[in-house]
């Protein structure tokens, strides 16, 4: 994801375009699925955060996510409480997409991010994981992984509260086209692994190529399942405000960290990405760039969508998922 509005009045983008580049959900997308995993609203409780300020939502920019996974069966809906035993019983699967800490402007943010969670949700979320829930963690650049690291810490997963860039300049012109590259994640070039969220249930569901829109890096305890390696080159952007790059801003090389995994936690599974758009549709500008899945270079994120959808809720590598029914 490439940034919000700045109360400057510019977009917290890398060439700061003006402020109508902000970001709206493209409603139109409709990619074919040729086998439904479920009849319709028959298929496992899918409930999309949005009790903390999230950055995504059904009814806005994760619009495209909601309607691919009900048209695979899935029952999605929102879920708009803090986070107890209570709350989060009747879903199957809880996805997170770039909570916040507050509605504030993010150049108001202290730093380093706050979390987005009290230590009770983190404590109940973890125990509904153990217990056979599914969690899909997604938490873009900073300051959104910032406010997810507490949540994601608590599986073992260590969030960069940076921006994911396939290198650096001191030039701001040569910064800015270093910026521009496409993140692509390929199985030829190892980059996204074979794993079955990539194979899919078939050779009609295998996925060649993801693209993702900046993000963060992270990394992972021994027991997660790597999908996305960020390849050589790149670094890890720290500045103190979002966006806010110079010369001298603080970078980590991490080339080999993740930009998505997945692990077993007791019961339950577990899914962290650090790139929201990719499970999207959005565009960008008066000329209204896609960003997301309508993008180039994205044609199969719909399919790792599901795929990721299907490992969650078992029906990929069942036999070490939880026997508890969907609910």
């Amino acid at each position: 994801m490439f940034g919000k509005v700045l109360r400057s009045g510019v977009v917290a983008a890398a060439c700061c375009t003006p402020a109508i580049a902000q970001q709206l959900p493209e409603r139109d997308y409709r990619p074919p699925i040729a086998s439904p995993a479920y009849a319709a609203g028959r298929g496992p409780s899918v409930c999309v955060d949005e009790a903390h300020h999230n950055f995504h939502t059904l009814d806005g920019r994760y619009w495209s996510f909601g309607e691919l996974l009900r048209r695979d069966g899935y029952a999605v809906r929102p879920l708009r409480g803090a986070f107890t035993r209570a709350s989060l019983a009747p879903c199957a699967i809880v996805v997170i997409a770039n909570a916040q800490p507050s509605a504030a402007e993010w150049d108001d943010y202290p730093y380093p991010t706050p979390s987005a969670f009290a230590a009770a949700e983190i404590r109940a979320t973890r125990r509904w994981v153990r217990e056979g829930g599914s969690l899909w963690l997604i938490a873009d650049h900073m300051p959104l992984a910032g406010a997810a690291a507490g949540l994601a810490a608590a599986f073992g997963v260590k969030f960069n509260d940076g921006f994911a860039m396939p290198g650096f300049d001191a030039d701001p012109a040569r910064r800015a086209r270093i910026f521009q590259q496409p993140g692509l994640f390929r199985v030829d070039a190892g980059s996204l692994t074979r794993h079955a969220a990539v194979r899919g249930r078939d050779e009609s569901e295998s996925v060649a190529q993801v693209r993702s829109f900046t993000g963060q890096a992270f990394q992972a305890p021994a027991e997660a399942e790597p999908l996305l390696i960020l390849p050589q080159g790149y670094v890890s952007l720290m500045p103190k405000k979002a966006w806010r790059f110079d010369a001298d801003t603080a970078r980590v090389p991490v080339a080999g960290w993740l930009q998505g995994a997945v692990m077993r936690v007791g019961k339950g599974r577990a899914a962290f990405f650090g790139e929201a758009a990719m499970f999207t549709t959005q565009v960008q500008g008066a000329e209204r760039r896609p960003m997301g899945m309508n993008a180039p270079g994205a044609e199969r994120n719909y399919q790792f969508t599901l795929n990721l959808a299907h490992w969650l809720s078992g029906l990929l590598d069942p036999a070490t998922h939880s026997s508890k029914p969907p609910r």
